[in-house]
């Protein structure tokens, strides 16, 4: 089981400042298309498996057959010339919601840019060509469920507290948590999108549970005892994605 992590946040900008770029890593990422018979299987729900490494982007998607031969990046007439780089198929075996299992083709697409058209010719079995108009949107990372560390980072309130970095971070059936440890015993309570979360024992610093994001600036509340009335102080978390280990 894996489990999808919004993501967007982190996009940093290339030397020239024009195209956004991931940070390395491995994403489920949109894959749309301006063709009705050019489209990922339906299993897939419109998304393919994007991964980063060194600045490059290469998006598998998989699709609803074997109908589609080669695709290629860039328009059709430069498919065809000689010396052309054609993307060949891989065989992926797809498992419907009905449980029936498929063979159908896959194919990793080089990205030159996420949330902007770019071309992407394709041959089918008949040996036409066909020029298409495709873009990769919405990456959100992913990570198989288990046990990580993270780094933290806590901004707000006086500047005094801190929390633990990094932080134990759990990835279990589709949802993130992470150990929040301060650096006071003082925390009675946290509110973390409007839920409240109390600590976990009497003994030691605050600590407490609570559901994160990654790479993206995560509102809290939390009730402190250190003044002479509890006071309830506004802090940002954000969980950087790229330490996670």
């Amino acid at each position: 089981m894996v489990l999808a992590l919004s993501s967007c946040s982190g996009n940093t900008a290339d030397q020239a400042g024009i195209k956004p770029i991931l940070k390395d890593g491995v994403y489920s990422a949109e894959f749309n298309t301006d063709g009705s018979m050019f489209h990922v299987n339906e299993a897939y729900k419109g998304r393919g498996i994007l991964t980063v490494k060194d600045g490059k982007m290469t998006i598998h998607i998989t699709m609803p057959s074997k109908n589609t031969v080669n695709l290629f990046l860039g328009k059709a007439d430069d498919a065809q010339k000689n010396g052309a780089v054609l993307i060949d198929p891989t065989v992926d075996t797809v498992t419907y919601e009905d449980g029936m299992q498929e063979e159908v083709f896959g194919f990793d697409l080089p990205v030159p840019y996420i949330g902007e058209e770019f071309d992407c010719a394709l041959v089918g079995t008949k040996g036409k060509w066909y020029d298409h108009k495709v873009s990769v949107d919405d990456p959100v990372r992913i990570i198989e469920d288990g046990e990580y560390t993270v780094n933290v980072t806590l901004s707000g309130g006086s500047g005094k507290a801190s929390v633990n970095s990094p932080a134990k971070l759990i990835a279990e059936n589709g949802v993130y948590t992470a150990e929040l440890v301060w650096s006071s015993p003082h925390y009675e309570y946290v509110v973390v999108d409007g839920i409240q979360y109390d600590r976990l024992d009497r003994e030691g610093n605050s600590a407490f549970l609570i559901p994160v994001r990654i790479d993206e600036a995560i509102s809290i509340s939390a009730l402190t005892t250190a003044m002479s009335t509890p006071h309830l102080i506004e802090y940002t978390l954000f969980f950087d994605g790229e330490t996670i280990k």
